[in-house]
């Protein structure tokens, strides 16, 4: 039987977010513009670097998308602390959500070492896309407190939080990450077993991999495929903007899982390409200005884009 602790019916003070890329800075704003103190935890200072120009950014879309004022911002910014020590940066928090790469080996290895030094309370919470609790549950000195919290881009304006235990996680932990979720802003999607891809990415993954398919298969070109998606869908964005989003190292994490488990050939194909066109020559998406489309103002945007 799971030993409940006292903290588990306390509100979360302090969050490591552990991983700064697109989606981990977000995540990290969001607790802070929640009232949460945030350390913010990446392997060295280039990283970090670079994740205090994305909260600057994100500073400046909640403005504008949200209405945050000026003080609202400054003081999101304050609750955020970078930090490259894991120990140091995981001492005093209740939760850590980890978003580090999509590969296994690498989740294995960084829960390992987070075991090692973080309060035996705190909850380990991953925003894995498509690995499963149970995969890295055992890799941890508390696996009972293990579980995934998963986010989708863009949270402010996305903003579900899928909620997956494993067998073994505590029900008054997976409920700490319901209430959790409520408080920074979040719909709570509570989900009764484990599920590769979740909910969102189970009904999301499958539309991408079909725009891949078509286009390494020279079907049609990007444009088109976006364009036969966004009118007939009436969305603002298509596949490959959305692919742009979620980023080449993580779309190529996928899409080789795919073809190594699968062992499908037009997976292989597909991964093959977001390595050369994208891993290969840095062209990694929205966040580093080129992915599919250039940025800050892709194609797709243009309003005579789906009428040309």
């Amino acid at each position: 039987m799971p030993t409940h602790s006292l903290n588990d019916n306390q509100p979360i003070a302090r969050v490591m977010v552990a991983g700064t890329g697109v989606l981990g800075a977000q995540i990290a704003f969001q607790c802070a513009f929640s009232g949460i103190d945030v350390v913010a935890y990446d392997v060295d200072t280039a990283c970090l670097d670079r994740a205090n120009a994305r909260f600057d950014a994100l500073g400046r879309v909640y403005a504008a998308d949200l209405g945050a004022s000026r003080e609202q911002i400054e003081a999101t910014l304050a609750r955020i602390e970078g930090n490259t020590d894991l120990g140091s940066a995981v001492a005093g928090t209740g939760l850590v959500i980890e978003a580090i790469p999509e590969d296994l080996a690498i989740k294995q290895s960084f829960y390992r070492s987070l075991s090692a030094v973080a309060p035996a309370d705190t909850i380990f919470a991953s925003n894995s896309s498509t690995l499963v609790p149970s995969q890295f549950a055992m890799f941890t000195d508390r696996p009972e407190r293990v579980l995934s919290l998963h986010f989708a881009h863009e949270v402010w304006k996305n903003n579900i939080a899928e909620i997956m235990g494993h067998p073994g996680t505590d029900p008054a932990v997976f409920a700490h990450m319901v209430q959790f979720a409520h408080r920074i802003g979040m719909v709570p999607l509570p989900l009764r077993k484990e599920q590769p891809g979740y909910l969102l990415n189970t009904m999301l993954v499958p539309m991408l991999i079909a725009a891949l398919s078509l286009l390494v298969n020279e079907v049609a070109d990007m444009q088109t495929i976006d364009k036969a998606w966004m009118i007939a869908k009436a969305d603002r964005i298509g596949p490959f903007g959305i692919l742009d989003g979620i980023g080449m190292t993580t779309v190529y994490n996928v899409t080789r899982a795919l073809a190594e488990r699968t062992g499908d050939s037009t997976h292989r194909r597909i991964a093959e390409y977001v390595k050369t066109h994208f891993i290969d020559t840095g062209y990694i998406g929205e966040s580093v200005g080129r992915g599919f489309y250039r940025y800050p103002d892709p194609e797709f945007l243009n309003p005579t884009f789906v009428a040309a």
